[in-house]
């Protein structure tokens, strides 16, 4: 039976939405994304800001708008790394009833990597991709957002150990990144702090497990567009695109060699990852030598398409419509 569901996942960067109607496999009604830096100066100050939270608010009213079109049966609203680590968490989940009518659910890292992993690689199972030769289990799955980055290894419908670190492409950004371009002194403390991140994961996480690097969200898909050389952003392209870690290496030189105006102009860079995207791809590139994979899968499908699936196999008290 055909369940139509609305997703919201509200991120460091990022506020994103998901319309589908679901089973048997989920079918695509709306994907809205839009840049707000909810977490901006999170990391330094420990609240959200004012004007983070108006911005936030404003693309939620939007939101809210699609989802009284639609008429969904449930709404899932997830808030991700900046509200967990911020003071006036309470006065956001507040302000998300009054436009939304739902309360967000703040999560914890270790279910954020696991609704990213289901997120991608539910689709994968019964296609050519889920064949020992194309894209052999078991999958690490790493989610790089603004204020964090999530691991998760497993196999179809089954997951394994998962980690969440406070290495993301706004934090580090503001913690180090201040140069345009940054100053290589500046890219070497980023570096040693995703280092210590990761040596933390390899201490939860026994990556050597792993036979599949699978690459979620907007630092990695950019990425992907970059390497692939695209004129624009194609989604439809950048999907299931493999990424080798020497083409990573190298978008991540030239992005942390270029100035703010030089990223500006690479074909299809949002405006919201001009300032962040370097930061982005250092992770990438560092995990992807530190943890020994030859390539990355790149994958459109992420937290958000797992809160909507999460919808159907356990919908608790989530059943509503936006007001």
């Amino acid at each position: 039976m055909t369940r139509r569901v609305a997703a919201i996942d509200c991120g460091t960067n990022s506020i994103r939405l998901l319309i589908a109607d679901l089973e048997p496999g989920l079918t695509e009604l709306a994907r809205e994304m839009r840049i707000v830096r909810l977490g901006e100066g999170v990391d330094r100050t420990g609240r959200l800001s004012a004007a983070a939270l108006t911005r936030t608010m404003t693309a939620l009213r939007e939101y809210a708008g699609l989802i009284a079109e639609a008429k969904p049966e449930a709404v899932r609203m997830v808030a991700t790394s900046a509200t967990r680590d911020a003071a006036n968490s309470a006065e956001f989940t507040e302000r998300v009833i009054e436009v939304l009518g739902v309360p967000p659910e703040v999560i914890s890292g270790d279910e954020e990597a696991q609704l990213s992993f289901a997120g991608a690689t539910r689709e994968l199972a019964g296609t050519p991709l889920a064949g020992e030769a194309q894209c052999p289990p078991p999958y690490l799955v790493t989610d790089i957002g603004g204020g964090s980055t999530e691991f998760v290894l497993g196999r179809h419908g089954q997951i394994g150990r998962a980690a969440s670190v406070n290495i993301g492409c706004v934090r580090l950004t503001e913690r180090h990144l201040h140069g345009d371009p940054p100053l290589a002194t500046q890219v070497r403390a980023a570096t040693g702090d995703i280092d210590a991140a990761l040596g933390q994961v390899a201490a939860t996480v026994d990556v050597r497990q792993a036979r599949t690097l699978i690459g979620l969200a907007g630092s990695v898909t950019t990425v992907a567009a970059i390497a692939l050389r695209l004129d624009r952003y194609l989604p439809e392209r950048i999907h299931h695109a493999r990424v080798p870690a020497a083409q990573v290496h190298e978008v991540t030189v030239r992005l942390l060699g270029m100035t703010r105006a030089e990223r500006a102009a690479i074909p299809g860079m949002h405006p919201g990852r001009v300032d962040v995207i370097g930061a982005g791809a250092l992770i990438l590139d560092r995990l992807m030598a530190a943890l020994g994979f030859a390539e990355v899968l790149v994958s459109e499908h992420d937290i958000l398409d797992g809160i909507a699936w999460s919808l159907v196999s356990a919908p608790r008290n989530r059943t509503s419509t936006a007001g």
